[in-house]
C-alpha cells in the first residue's frame, strides 16, 4: 500500500479502536482507570497482553497523539507528557543518570536552561553549555560520562538554525545520543529523527496543538528510549490527560494548514521589519526548509525606540509569555521566557531590552503588518 504524504498523515493518523459506537474520531477516554473481568484478566496486562490498566501510566488518547507526532516525524515510537519540560526531562532521564553529563547549546530556550542549570543538578546530572555553532566548542566539551547532546532545530528566541548532520555525526563519534527540540520548526519544515537525532521533543503545547488552550510534550525517537521515557514520565506523575491529549491530536490535524499560512505570514513581516526605521536587526531564518523558515520572527529595536511605547500601541496583538496559536502575538524574551539566565550569558546571546518574539499567526498580513508598523511609527 502506497504510503499517505505529509498532509495525509497529518489527518489520518488516529487509530479507531473497535467500539459499539463506530465513531468517526476517536472518543476522548476521559477515565482513571480501566476495568477487568478478574484476576486472571488484570494478570493480562501484566503479561503485556492488555494495553491499559490506570490513566497515570497510559491512556489511548495518549496513545493516539504520541503515535500521530512520532509518524510524522518517521520516528518509531512516541510519548505523550504534561507539558513541554516534561518531555525533555523525561527524555534525558531514559538516558542520563547520577554522575552523567550532557553537553547543550547555550542559547536555549529560557526555561530548559534552568531546568538543565538548576534542576538536573538535584538528579546528579552535570550540563556544560557551549556555542553549538562552533563544532570544536562542542568536541571539546564532551567528558568521557558524556551521555546526551542536546539542542533545539531552531533555536528561541534568536532562531538560529542547527547544523544537525554537524550535530549527528559528532554524536555518533562520541557514542553520544543526540537530542533535538523541534518545537519552532515542527516536522513540517524539519524532521531531525530523519537526519539521525536519537530522540526528538516537543512542547506540544505550541504549534502541535496549535490552539493556544492545551499544555502538553511530545517526546519521539529510538524505541528503547521511549520506553525507558514512559516509564519516567509514569513513575514521576508527568502524564497527560486524556482530555488534554485529545484536544492536542485535534489540532494536530491542521498543522500542516496552519503552519503553511503562518510561514508565509511571517516571511513577509519579518521583511517589512527590516525595512522599519524604528528596528536595528531581524532575527529570521533564511535555509530551514524549502517549505519555509518558521513563523517566529524576533526584531530587535534601534536604541531610539520606545520599547514600552510599542508595547503599548500594538492594537489587538496580544503580549504573552508563550507562541504558536492561531492569534498572533508578541512576547518579551527579557522578562519572561529568559529571565532567569544568567545576565552575562544573556549579554552574550545579544537578547538586550529591545528584542522582542513575534508569534505570527493566520490572521490577514496587511492587518499584522500594520499592526506592528503602527506600534514602531508609535516607539520612536
Amino acid at each position: 500500500m502506497k504510503d499517505k504524504k505529509f498532509d495525509t498523515k497529518a489527518v489520518h493518523f488516529s487509530t479507531i479502536r473497535e467500539s459499539a459506537v463506530a465513531s468517526k474520531v476517536q472518543p476522548i477516554y476521559q477515565t482513571t482507570a480501566y476495568s477487568f473481568k478478574d484476576l486472571d484478566d488484570i494478570e493480562e496486562y501484566f503479561r503485556g497482553n492488555k494495553p491499559y490498566l490506570y490513566s497515570r501510566v497510559d491512556n489511548p488518547n495518549n496513545d493516539d497523539l504520541a503515535a500521530g507526532v512520532a509518524r510524522l516525524e518517521e520516528a518509531p515510537s512516541g510519548a505523550a507528557t504534561s507539558s513541554g519540560l516534561s518531555a525533555i526531562l523525561c527524555a534525558v532521564l531514559a538516558v542520563a543518570q547520577n554522575g552523567d553529563h550532557i553537553v547543550a547549546c547555550d542559547d536555549l530556550y529560557g526555561g530548559t536552561y534552568h531546568l538543565f542549570a538548576s534542576e538536573l543538578k538535584t538528579f546528579g546530572i552535570d550540563v556544560t553549555f557551549v556555542s553549538f555553532a562552533d563544532q570544536q566548542s562542542i568536541q571539546e566539551a564532551i567528558r568521557p560520562n558524556t551521555k546526551i547532546l542536546y539542542s533545539e532545530s531552531i533555536t528561541n528566541p534568536l532562531l538560529r538554525v542547527e547544523d544537525i548532520t554537524g550535530m549527528v555525526e559528532l554524536a555518533k563519534k562520541n557514542n553520544i545520543v543526540s537530542m533535538i527540540d523541534n518545537t519552532f520548526a515542527t516536522p513540517y519544515l524539519i524532521q531531525p529523527y530523519v537526519q539521525g537525532v536519537n530522540v526528538v521533543i516537543h512542547s506540544a503545547t505550541k504549534y502541535i496543538a496549535g490552539h493556544s488552550d492545551v499544555t502538553a510534550g511530545i517526546i519521539a525517537g529510538d524505541q528503547n528510549i521511549i520506553a525507558k521515557a514512559k516509564e519516567k514520565m509514569a513513575n514521576l506523575g508527568c502524564n497527560l490527560g486524556p482530555f488534554d491529549a485529545w484536544l492536542a491530536a485535534r489540532g494536530l490535524k491542521t498543522l500542516s494548514v496552519r503552519m503553511e499560512r503562518q510561514v508565509k505570514n511571517a516571511a513577509s513581516l519579518a521583511q517589512v521589519l527590516t525595512e522599519h526605521q524604528a528596528v536595528k536587526k531581524v532575527y529570521y531564518p533564511q535555509s530551514a526548509n524549502e517549505k519555509g523558515n518558521g513563523a517566529i520572527v524576533t526584531a530587535e529595536l534601534s536604541e531610539k525606540a520606545d520599547i514600552e511605547a510599542f508595547f503599548q500601541n500594538l492594537s489587538w496583538i496580544k503580549i504573552v509569555a508563550t507562541l504558536a496559536g492561531v492569534e498572533t502575538s508578541v512576547s518579551y524574551p527579557l522578562r519572561t521566557s529568559h529571565r532567569s539566565m544568567p545576565a552575562e550569558l544573556i549579554k552574550k546571546l545579544g537578547i538586550t531590552k529591545h528584542v522582542v518574539r513575534i508569534s505570527v499567526g493566520i490572521e490577514d498580513i496587511e492587518d499584522i503588518t500594520y499592526a506592528f508598523t503602527n506600534a514602531l511609527d508609535h516607539s520612536l
